[in-house]
């Protein structure tokens, strides 16, 4: 078993915090001692300067009292204003006679914020731990002490003395370790990165079949951290479901056009077979989080929380970021940042979001599988399931996926969603539909 805590061990912190637990019930559950837990909570928590809903971040100890007025003097943003500086943000900075209040708090026990009944009315400095943070944190401390050279002066110089002048005779680095390993006491690897390093006086010049080859590329291979999906599984989803039986459904996914070229993000209201399609430049994360935050910006906080209660979609390295989709990056008054749930299939399960699956069929249609979408617009991206969302499909009782979200969400949301109907005798579902 690994002595260094794992990024799950660090979510399961992260949740005992906010649950109140005590270190002992937190140590007992990942299998460490109570004083690693707080050596952890200690050495990664950082400060978080924020209020809340219409109270920004103000640490002074009088800012409940105060009645000051036009502190900044000249400087001020809203000279005019009668409303009291307490409440904002350069109230802090500009102010005289400012003097910071510090939660005491944070000098005991659990010494952060993330359990506190009072986080949502506190304006002062908070301080969080965060699981993704610390993890990566920890990532690049370890990675810095890894690094460098170990070995001391006097070895350096000791070894140089030694495959310096046998070089300059023409022998190589795998000839000299051969006779001398027991002197060396480093790899062959080991001596090639001194080279490398310019530790010796010999370089790599004096190598003379290390100057013919190029060094090997090796593609760079995109690993998914599996922790993002730590309670998202598909089994998750089913206990989910069970407990909020009427919830709607909704399924994501991507299409793929030439490899390496632009992309699409589908996402499919199963209730009513409905299919939003999004182009992309690349297939990355971020614009999956991008589009999210288009849409939640375009229907608003109420609606975008009633149209997304719960996404599911398969193990995409372009998904590996759940929480950003989950989370909204500010928040309109009487609305929670969380926003939506995601969940994943299981690998190699795509059945498990076989509505999406069969809609693609009608996109590959249009776009038959290896074809290129890099001169495509997202125009013809929404004419393209404007003609899809309006083909009458038998499950749905001959109607099409337009009417029948229409009926449940009003012609309004369709509009913000850039969708419109076609006439039956007017639907177009061959490549010809984007020919220009």
């Amino acid at each position: 078993m690994s002595k260094f805590l794992t990024f799950e061990d660090r979510l399961t912190i992260e949740k005992g915090l906010r649950e109140n637990l005590s270190f002992g019930a937190i140590a007992k559950e990942i299998g460490k001692d109570r004083t690693t837990i707080a050596k952890e909570i200690k050495k990664y928590a950082y400060d978080l300067k924020s209020g809340y809903s219409n109270y920004p971040y103000n640490a002074c100890i009088h800012r409940v009292a105060c009645k000051a007025k036009k502190v900044c003097g000249s400087a001020c943003t809203r000279p005019n204003s009668t409303i009291k500086c307490s409440i904002c943000n350069k109230c802090n900075d500009n102010c005289q006679e400012f003097v910071e209040e510090v939660c005491q708090g944070r000098f005991k026990p659990p010494y952060v914020c993330n359990g506190c009944s009072q986080y949502g009315k506190c304006t002062l400095k908070k301080y969080i731990y965060n699981a993704e943070n610390a993890h990566l944190h920890f990532s690049e401390n370890l990675s810095e002490s890894r690094t460098g050279v170990m070995a001391a002066e006097a070895d350096i110089f000791r070894i140089n003395a030694l495959i310096t002048p046998l070089i300059k005779q023409g022998q190589s680095i795998h000839q000299i370790y051969v006779n001398h390993a027991d002197e060396l006491m480093c790899s062959e690897k080991t001596l090639y990165n001194y080279i490398d390093a310019c530790f010796f006086e010999v370089r790599n010049i004096d190598l003379p079949r290390k100057v013919k080859y190029r060094p090997r590329y090796k593609k760079p291979e995109f690993k998914v951290d599996r922790a993002c999906r730590i309670g998202r599984s598909y089994q998750e989803f089913q206990k989910y479901l069970a407990e909020n039986p009427e919830t709607t459904i909704v399924q994501m996914d991507s299409v793929i056009g030439e490899v390496g070229g632009k992309c699409l993000l589908t996402i499919h209201f199963v209730e009513t077979s409905l299919m939003l399609a999004f182009l992309r430049d690349a297939n990355t994360s971020k614009s999956v989080i991008d589009i999210y935050n288009y849409l939640d910006g375009v229907l608003g906080p109420k609606l975008f929380n009633k149209l997304f209660p719960v996404i599911l979609t398969d193990n995409g390295s372009e998904f590996s970021n759940p929480k950003a989709i989950e989370y909204r990056e500010r928040t309109g008054k009487g609305f929670s940042y969380h926003r939506t749930c995601i969940y994943y299939c299981d690998a190699g399960s795509p059945y498990q979001k076989g509505a999406i699956e069969v809609n693609h069929e009608l996109i590959r249609r249009i776009l038959p599988k290896g074809s290129s979408f890099d001169e495509l617009t997202q125009e013809d991206i929404f004419l393209m399931m404007n003609h899809i969302n309006s083909y009458k499909r038998k499950k749905l009782n001959n109607r099409s996926p337009y009417e029948t979200f229409s009926f449940y969400y009003g012609e309004e949301v369709l509009k913000k969603l850039g969708c419109h109907q076609v006439p039956a005798d007017d639907i177009i579902l061959k490549p010809v539909l984007l020919k220009k």
